[in-house]
């Protein structure tokens, strides 16, 4: 599924303390006041219901500007919130295989672990994103994930955990330790290794609402980029969500593979539930999975309702070979039987199999979803976070809405909006055009977005646990 750069609701893990005090924050002079009482999630469901059939008949919500009162948000950045590093474990295990085969396996078991929020939390609605905000972290991970090829000797799973390195400087609130299954029985395990995975990613356009991200970690020689950009309308009965025009989904680039690239797509997703009271998230939708150097493509379509209208989760796909200059196999069906390598099936909340060609007759676990939770993010000081840096700029909102004190928040999230309104007529009435600070373009290059000399400075520092940066020259907000 894609994710949000702005505006829309999404499936959240049960948040704990947040992860740096709320000091910082330039607008939290409003008196504090005593707690209010929360609104159950039937009275939520009925707000934003109220506000969403406003909407019926627009073509895209996530370009509107409406604002949520605070009592439904969900006390979270939407930068910070949203990333495809869910189990960063499973990202560092790409390219490891030698054949070519495995390793687009490697991308799929990434792919089925990117987007936990949805497998283990409710949905929510963090903050909508501001122009120049950005967010940064990294993740230390263990490089244990199993070989692919020990995968096709013997499926087995276990829940293994990670330690969170000492010296973190803070670590995020959507926090695990589960990590992906290991082996049972006779396989050889591979060696435990500290991996650090870096993250930097900026909303880089305000209209339409666009975001950039990078991933790098130079010890297994892999990056991952793209634009989040989503497009959202409100059906009458439930919201469906699918990328904008300048997502093309997620490029992950294996350098130590002679700069293999996977491009990964998202397909629609929908949030339904809202006349039930029990909000839920479907994927009724075609995506794909392809490397035009290795000639090799996953579809994977996802089944969204079975004929009583009861959730399936259910996915299916094949990995076949493929002509990069005559890709016209969109449907599973129009795959050749010859050109098939595996086939692909399962419940994407719980377990995915593969099983190889030509026979079919084995099934084995590519990922058992079940023990896997978000894993912790560790982020810069307090002290060396800039004002636009997601956590401190919406540090007094998130204060107030974890102290109960609602109409605080959202007094305090107007004035955040208001400055960015302001800001944005500053340069309109001075001729001046936005320029991201960390990324060269606010959509471009198509679908991959390139890093600045700044963008690469912050990405190398965080590698180097170097957090300082100077402050930005211009704001958003």
């Amino acid at each position: 599924m894609a994710s949000a750069s702005s505006g829309s609701y999404e499936a959240s893990p049960a948040s704990t303390a947040p992860s740096t005090s709320s000091e910082a924050s330039s607008l939290n002079t409003t008196p504090v006041t005593a707690p209010e009482k929360p609104p159950d999630d039937t009275s939520k469901l009925k707000m934003f219901l109220g506000i969403l059939r406003k909407f019926i008949g627009v073509a895209d919500i996530a370009s509107v500007r409406f604002s949520l009162p605070a009592q439904l948000l969900e006390p979270t950045p939407n930068l910070e919130y949203w990333n495809y590093l869910d189990q960063p474990n499973t990202f560092v295990a790409i390219g490891d295989s030698d054949d070519e085969f495995d390793r687009m396996l490697e991308v799929l078991r990434f792919w089925f672990t990117k987007d936990l929020k949805y497998v283990t939390g409710k949905p929510c609605k963090p903050y909508n994103s501001t122009l120049g905000e950005f967010f940064r972290c990294n993740w230390v991970v263990e490089d244990n994930a199993p070989a692919i090829p020990a995968l096709k000797i013997q499926s087995g799973s276990s829940a293994s955990s990670i330690k969170s390195a000492k010296d973190t400087p803070s670590v995020s609130r959507h926090a695990s330790s589960s990590t992906i299954p290991k082996m049972d029985g006779s396989a050889p395990a591979k060696p435990a290794k500290p991996v650090k995975v870096s993250y930097l990613t900026e909303q880089t356009s305000h209209h339409p609402p666009v975001s950039a991200f990078y991933v790098d970690c130079p010890e297994k020689g892999l990056t991952a980029r793209g634009f989040d950009q989503i497009s959202a309308k409100f059906t009458g009965t439930s919201i469906k969500v699918t990328p904008g025009e300048h997502n093309l989904g997620i490029f992950v680039t294996l350098a130590k593979r002679d700069n293999e690239q996977y491009q990964l797509t998202h397909p629609a997703a929908h949030l339904g539930g809202l006349f039930k009271g029990s909000l839920n998230v479907t994927v009724g939708d075609q995506c794909y999975v392809t490397c035009e150097k290795t000639k090799i493509k996953t579809i994977l379509h996802y089944k969204e309702e079975g004929w009583l209208g009861k959730t399936q989760n259910k996915v299916e796909g094949l990995v076949f070979r493929y002509d990069p200059e005559n890709d016209n196999k969109t449907m599973i069906r129009d795959v050749p039987d010859k050109d098939i390598l595996a086939k692909i099936q399962g419940n994407w909340k719980e377990k995915v199999y593969f099983s190889l060609a030509p026979k079919f007759d084995t099934q084995m676990v590519i990922i058992d979803l079940s023990p896997l939770s978000v894993a912790p993010k560790i982020l810069p000081p307090p002290e060396t976070q800039l004002p636009n840096e997601s956590i401190k700029f919406w540090s007094g909102v998130t204060e107030a809405i974890n102290t109960r004190q609602f109409s605080r928040a959202t007094n305090l999230k107007h004035e955040l909006e208001e400055r960015q309104r302001a800001k944005a007529k500053e340069r309109e009435e001075s001729g001046t055009i936005w320029q991201p600070r960390f990324f060269t373009g606010a959509v471009t290059p198509l679908g991959k977005p390139e890093l600045t000399e700044d963008g690469k400075e912050a990405i190398n520092g965080l590698h180097q646990g170097k957090f300082e940066l100077k402050e930005n020259e211009f704001l958003g907000a």
